[in-house]
């Protein structure tokens, strides 16, 4: 019996007017129309007032100075200072490879898990000198150094002592250099000892006062 309520329900649905199916309840509320721009429609109209107006030209001027500004003299290493005492301590640079190493044919070369000392494979050629480049007396302490020294920036302009000194001088961005040999004042030394590398932080003379 069952069976047969589901098909007389859907017939009796079915042979309806249309009347009673679908109404017309009119209008209940104030329609208004769809005025939201295109979010890309925006984008663009945003962009051409400021190229029209000159802004874009202000704004690529101001980010072309900011950079040339950003390489001529960057950001100083934060947290270093001039060495008030002398400190010297050993580094190992032997790290623990996390993957397998393999050559450009797949063979082995370190497993991973091995421990490896770069310094067994590339030695350090020349001393890391990390000084303030505009500090005068560790700027002239550096440059007495040996012409093979490598000179390296905590702050200063590196561009302009470039000229003026006619050396390669390099910048430690980021202090990642300092931080990881555990540097914290200059100006420091790094030099190879075997396989440790010795570093050194070095107390200069007090700085001379002017007569007033």
């Amino acid at each position: 019996m069952s069976k047969l309520i589901l098909p007389a329900a859907l017939l009796a649905v079915l042979l309806c007017p249309a009347e009673v199916q679908a109404r017309d309840y009119g209008q209940r509320g104030t329609v208004f129309p769809v005025i939201e721009r295109d979010l890309l429609e925006q984008i663009h109209s945003r962009l051409t007032q400021m190229e029209r107006s000159g802004e874009t030209a202000r704004l690529n001027e101001d980010l072309k100075r900011r950079t040339i500004a950003r390489v001529n003299r960057p950001d100083p290493v934060a947290g270093i200072v001039r060495a008030s005492e002398a400190r010297r301590w050993h580094f190992d640079p032997t790290i623990t490879l996390a993957a397998d190493i393999r050559g450009a044919k797949g063979e082995l070369i370190h497993a991973a898990g091995t421990r490896v000392n770069p310094l067994d494979s590339v030695g350090l050629r020349a001393d890391l000198l990390f000084l303030d480049g505009d500090d005068p007396d560790q700027l002239a302490w550096a440059l007495k150094q040996g012409a093979n020294a490598k000179l390296i920036l905590v702050k200063g302009a590196p561009l302009e002592l470039m000229k003026v000194r006619q050396r390669r001088f390099y910048f430690d961005q980021g202090g990642k250099l300092t931080e990881r040999f555990g540097i914290r004042s200059v100006p420091a030394r790094v030099r190879q000892q075997g396989r440790l590398l010795e570093i050194s932080e070095i107390a200069l003379p007090p700085k001379r006062r002017t007569a007033q």
